[in-house]
């Protein structure tokens, strides 16, 4: 074997297992399993997070300057988003793809609306478990969907809902990017969990 065939030695630690669940709130700081209440919907094909900058270069219209020069790059924003296919067609899963629309919780009747309103964003929650038994996690900010409803059904099978939420600053807060990370090694409860659990 060759001096440079290796990986990190931490490799397995870091991996991130299964497809996740999206949920509508979360604590990493404790890392609890996810209530039933909070969980969105079940989901196929797994989820599809991005969060990709926008630059500016101040520099390409400068004459002789050549382009992407660092000290003229300029971060414009960031568009943070989180693509999945839902198995569910309840009424809250038919309007969180909508995005601007109302339920009638009587007749179950969803209608999508002409204006967005302050609480049509809400934050959307995936969550996905580390090979050493830690987790990994996104917080989509201000979530809203831009992607619409789009419902593909089969002879024999499922129906499928395509979802796209795209995380939106405040501007009451516009320092906070619409998107945040978190990744964690397991804590000792986990651990004594995991260890009681084998026994």
């Amino acid at each position: 074997m060759g001096k440079f065939t290796v990986i990190p030695q931490d490799t397995f630690e870091g991996l991130q297992l299964d497809a996740g669940v999206l949920l509508r709130t979360f604590n990493p700081e404790t890392g609890a399993a996810p209530k039933d209440e909070d969980i969105i919907c079940a989901t196929t094909g797994g989820i599809n997070p991005s969060c990709v900058p926008t630059y500016s270069d101040f520099a390409e219209d400068v004459d002789n300057a050549p382009i992407n020069l660092m000290e003229f790059k300029h971060l414009d924003g960031w568009e943070c988003k989180m693509g999945f296919t839902s198995l569910g067609t309840s009424a809250e899963s038919i309007r969180l793809a909508l995005g601007a629309a109302d339920i009638d919780a009587a007749t179950g009747k969803i209608t999508p609306r002409r204006s967005v309103k302050l609480e049509d964003f809400s934050d959307v929650w995936w969550v996905g478990d580390r090979a050493d038994g830690g987790m990994v996690a996104i917080r989509l900010i201000n979530a809203l969907s831009t992607g619409g409803f789009s419902l593909q059904t089969t002879k024999n099978g499922k129906g499928q809902v395509s979802m796209e939420l795209t995380g939106h600053v405040s501007i009451k807060d516009q320092d906070t990017m619409p998107m945040e990370f978190y990744s964690a090694a397991p804590t000792n409860s986990d651990t004594e969990v995991a260890e009681y659990e084998a026994v």
